[in-house]
């Protein structure tokens, strides 16, 4: 099984043997990664040949593109003040939401180019804040026709995730779709692979529940987010979402001050394999008379998949967190993983998403209550979870050319559409027309009758 050594090792033989290729210092410093080169097995299914022709490729991209220089001074910043495209909450796994507002694009009203510049910008700066975690793509179709149903863009985003962006994909959510736009999404669906197709999820207002939580999703979806979009430069985000979490070995097992929570185990997680699935559990109550905002991290965020992830807690009030471990990973009975849970005070339970990340942008040590806790694996769980590798992979030929016919295919339907609004403007006229000269010769045929009778 190949390791990020064997890829870092393999990619600078080829970069020795291409000494006029100059890869961006930035890009180059992603070979020093683990988890970047990690990310990068995972999404080439272990091949390690692969593995380098896909840094490889990405370098070279990322170098034509200048995807290093893009930032907030040379993009187009009433493109992105508009809220076509922003980042906002998170779905059931955890996973920020990169959320589309489709029915605010028109296809061929702006500059395309300008449009990719703005996606490399929110791409680069997601995988900077989240450490590369997975994120989910939210197309927010409510209200949308055609004119809103843009290919070109599709097929743009489809290839970053395929191509560029390495194990960066966790769901496809598609929102509120129009009976318009099913047949350019059954189409896409058909030609991914098996992993590809159980990504794309289909909800309406009813069951979006079952992929972001009412806290998470917007007012406009039946949520209880409020958010309405405002741009924050990159340095104002919030640092705490954008660091990765690391551990003191210091004081194993619970940390708790102030007594906020009471953890129930009370310092070590215990996974167990349930069907095709390896998992823990933890209960966190709220011991404190007031209300309170909670946050689990962990040392290995590419291994474990937590729901939820964050949350509030009213006084007394109790919370199951359900633990996934993500397949492909060794696993031993002793292990480093940690997780931290953390909490603070909050004023009221009704605040909004907003709200408690100002409160705990504002939160010093001393008000922050952590509690620690270790992971054991029985041997059980060790055997189930074996060398099972998650694949990544795609039909992109395919998938291109279809899109494409697919985009032509719904510029000729709208042509078609329109000659029949005219077909069926004039025939009304026809009939109207008709429907008159009959009453007039009608009425003329009985005005004629009653003559003659005189």
């Amino acid at each position: 099984m190949a390791t990020p050594a064997d890829l870092r090792s393999q990619f600078e033989a080829k970069l020795k043997d291409s000494p006029n290729q100059n890869f961006h210092p930035l890009d180059l410093d992603r070979v020093k990664d683990e988890k970047y080169l990690r990310r990068v097995l995972k999404h080439v299914d272990n091949d390690i040949k692969q593995g380098v022709d896909m840094l490889w490729d990405i370098f070279t991209w990322r170098k034509s593109v200048g995807a290093n220089e893009i930032n907030e001074s040379n993009i187009r910043m009433d493109y992105i003040n508009e809220g076509v495209f922003f980042p906002r909450g998170r779905d059931i796994d955890g996973c920020l939401l990169l959320i589309i507002k489709s029915k605010m694009h028109v296809k061929g009203q702006k500059d395309f180019e300008e449009i990719k510049k703005a996606i490399i910008y929110w791409f680069d700066r997601i995988e900077r804040e989240e450490n590369g975690n997975k994120i989910t793509l939210f197309f927010d179709l409510d209200g949308c026709g055609l004119s809103n149903m843009d290919m070109e863009l599709t097929n743009y985003l489809i290839s970053l995730f395929k191509s560029y962006y390495p194990y960066f994909l966790n769901y496809i959510i598609i929102y509120q779709m129009p009976w318009v736009m099913s047949a350019a999404f059954k189409v896409i669906k058909s030609l991914l692979p098996a992993k590809g197709v159980e990504k794309m999820k289909f909800v309406s207002k009813d069951t979006l529940k079952d992929f972001v939580t009412p806290e998470q999703a917007l007012t406009c979806w039946g949520g209880k987010d409020n958010y309405t979009f405002e741009f924050i430069p990159e340095n104002k985000s919030n640092e705490i979402m954008s660091k990765k979490v690391t551990f003191a070995e210091q004081g194993d097992g619970q940390h708790s001050p102030g007594e906020m929570l009471r953890i129930t185990p009370n310092d070590t997680i215990i996974f167990k394999a349930e069907n095709d699935d390896i998992s823990g559990q933890i209960t966190i109550t709220n011991m404190d008379d007031s209300v309170i905002s909670f946050k689990i991290r962990t040392t290995s965020p590419e291994k474990f998949r937590v729901r939820p992830s964050s949350g509030v807690l009213p006084s007394g009030v109790s919370q199951t967190i359900l633990i996934v471990v993500q397949p492909g990973f060794h696993l031993r009975t002793v292990t480093k993983d940690r997780f931290l849970v953390m909490s603070v005070q909050i004023p009221k339970a009704d605040l909004s998403q907003k709200e408690i990340t100002e409160i705990w942008q504002n939160s010093t040590g001393s008000k922050v209550d952590e509690y620690r806790l270790k992971c054991h694996f029985p041997e059980k769980a060790i055997s189930k979870n074996g060398n099972i590798m998650e694949k990544e992979t795609e039909k992109s030929d395919t998938v291109t050319n279809a899109l494409n016919n697919l985009q032509m295919n719904y510029e000729v339907l709208q042509r078609q559409i329109y000659k029949l609004k005219i077909y069926q403007f004039f025939t009304l006229m026809l009939t109207a027309i008709a429907v008159l000269l009959g009453y007039l010769v009608y009425k003329n045929t009985n005005d004629d009758r009653y003559c003659d009778s005189i």
